[in-house]
This record gives C-alpha cells, sequence and structure tokens, in this order.
C-alpha cells in the first residue's frame, strides 16, 4: 500500500504558525515560529486552548469581556503538546466560597489574566504548559512538563512545576549586550549575512560583525 507522504504527521514535519494561525486575537511576528505537532491536531486545535476567535466561538457567542490577546515573536519553537492557556476559564473566582461559573454572574466571576507573549528566539518543550499572562522573554527554554506560572527572564532556562529558573543560558553582561543589539528585530538581509555568528557564542564577535555590516550597509 502506497503512502501519501503529503498527509503523514511526523516528527520531521512542522507548522509554521504564520502560514496556518487564523485566529484574530493570535497575532504572529514575523515568518519562521513553528510548531512541532506530530501527535496531535494543529496549533490552534491543540495548543492554544479556551481562546475567544476560533471559528466555532465566533460563530457561536459574542464575548462580554476583553479578550486576552497572543502574542509570539519571530523564531519561536513550540513542542509537540505544549499548551497555552488563555482566556476562556477564567470564570473560577478564588476569593469566592464556590467556584462554579454560574451564568448568572459569568460576568462578575471573570478576571483577565492580561495578554501572554513569546518573545523572539524561545524555545517551549514538549508538553509544557504556559499559564495565562505571562510573558517569556527573548531567547528563553521552557523544559518539557514545565508548568509557567510567572513571567521567564530573556535567556533563562526554567523547569518544574510550578516552573522555577535552573539555570542562564549566557552570563548577565552577555544577555545585555545580546538584547542591546536586538538580533530579531534585523532586517533579513542582516541576520542571514550573520548567520554564522548568530549559530554561535562568540558576543565579542557578533557584535563587530554587527557594527562592520552597519558601517557598510
Amino acid at each position: 500500500m502506497s503512502v501519501d507522504q503529503a498527509s503523514v504527521k511526523h516528527w520531521s514535519k512542522v507548522e509554521m504558525l504564520a502560514e496556518s494561525v487564523k485566529n484574530p486575537n493570535i497575532h504572529i511576528r514575523g515568518q519562521h515560529s513553528y510548531y512541532s505537532g506530530a501527535w496531535t491536531g494543529t496549533f490552534e486545535e491543540s495548543v492554544v486552548r479556551y481562546h475567544y476567535g476560533d471559528e466555532y466561538s465566533l460563530a457561536t457567542w459574542e464575548p462580554m469581556w476583553e479578550i486576552d490577546q497572543l502574542h509570539i515573536g519571530d523564531y519561536v519553537c513550540i513542542g509537540a503538546e505544549a499548551v497555552i492557556l488563555m482566556g476562556g476559564n477564567h470564570t473560577h473566582r478564588t476569593d469566592w466560597f464556590s467556584l462554579y461559573p454560574f451564568v448568572e454572574v459569568i460576568t462578575d466571576a471573570y478576571i483577565g489574566k492580561g495578554d501572554t507573549i513569546i518573545q523572539d528566539g524561545a524555545w517551549i518543550g514538549m508538553r509544557a504548559m504556559i499559564m495565562p499572562g505571562v510573558t517569556i522573554g527573548e531567547g528563553a527554554i521552557i523544559a518539557s512538563g514545565a508548568i509557567v506560572t510567572k513571567s521567564v527572564a530573556p535567556y533563562t532556562i526554567v523547569a518544574g512545576n510550578p516552573a522555577k529558573s535552573i539555570k542562564q543560558r549566557f552570563p548577565e553582561a552577555t544577555v545585555d549586550r545580546l538584547l542591546a543589539l536586538g538580533i530579531y528585530q534585523w532586517d533579513k538581509q542582516k541576520f542571514d549575512a550573520l548567520r554564522a555568528q548568530i549559530c554561535a557564542d562568540d558576543i565579542d564577535a557578533l557584535v563587530k560583525a554587527s557594527a562592520d555590516y552597519d558601517s557598510q550597509n
């Protein structure tokens, strides 16, 4: 029996978010972020949970509150079965005696968590969960299975439940210089031209290459 390779899901295939995401409340910057969903549905079907703006919710009801937005930067890598928990479940008031979301008081029960932001170059590990309203900093790594309840600083590795910082990817001074360079804000020509220095660990060489490029262009 022949196999239709185009329809087969496989770990070597990824879903490019800029090409697939339709929800108007999900904002994808750039063209390179992807979801590696070999064993699940699409990014919107499996990863983004309880978020108004999908085809069903748009056709079924009008929201009674401001919708929290999801912002995903460029060059973000999202592992299989990760979960980004969004605004639809914020109707369980922990400061009330009953957690149940009774329809009669649903607008009073709802408490928005704010936008969720995954900045450029972050890596979300397999089966990690991002709780609502957090920011994942540039170049941060979320370990597989981590439950992220608080914002994560740039170039930090977090793991566990709740997720805690276990390591900085680079010394603080290097991180400061990386953030100052703004490599993910460069135009495509510069980013591609300096790929060798980006895919390395010599910050002096990267800073020099950036300055040389700017002086010549």
